[in-house]
């Protein structure tokens, strides 16, 4: 059995909210008393895990009455999903931002892990070299564009 962090129980915790309700709002202070960690490491876990390339919408508003929105992005159907995602591309692709992508598609059911975990393999910096992060993007224009066009 994997150990869990701390971090991936704060995640866990709020995929739960998130499975009761739309939109979850949370208190970063609370939350931070509930798994005894410092308002940062909520911070950390959300910048990192609840990321529109995976799927979500955060908004946060600090100070006393501070609060912090996370929900999962809904669409209509596959196609705007796969527009949406064209339409925010970045220029310059890292890996960890075109593997979230590889994985809400896994998610969304427009691919299977296989492909996915393919897809990744030759997407690596290791494998594109300095060009990695340009042709990360191109690549992921293409797929999105192909299994939109392919329905």
């Amino acid at each position: 059995m994997v150990a869990r962090n701390t971090s991936d129980n704060i995640e866990e915790h709020i995929k739960q909210l998130l499975e009761q309700m739309d939109m979850a709002v949370l208190k970063r202070s609370e939350l931070a008393e509930l798994f005894q960690v410092v308002p940062s490491q909520i911070n950390y876990v959300i910048k990192t895990r609840f990321t529109e390339s995976k799927g979500y919408i955060v908004e946060s508003k600090r100070g006393g009455g501070g609060y912090i929105r996370i929900g999962r992005i809904s669409y209509s159907n596959h196609h705007q999903l796969l527009l949406e995602l064209q339409d925010k591309l970045a220029s310059q692709l890292s890996e960890q931002v075109y593997e979230d992508i590889l994985l809400l598609l896994v998610e969304e059911g427009i691919l299977e892990r296989r492909e996915a975990t393919w897809l990744l393999a030759v997407a690596l910096d290791s494998v594109l070299g300095s060009d990695g992060p340009r042709l990360r993007t191109q690549m992921m224009r293409q797929l999105l564009k192909e299994i939109d066009r392919r329905g």
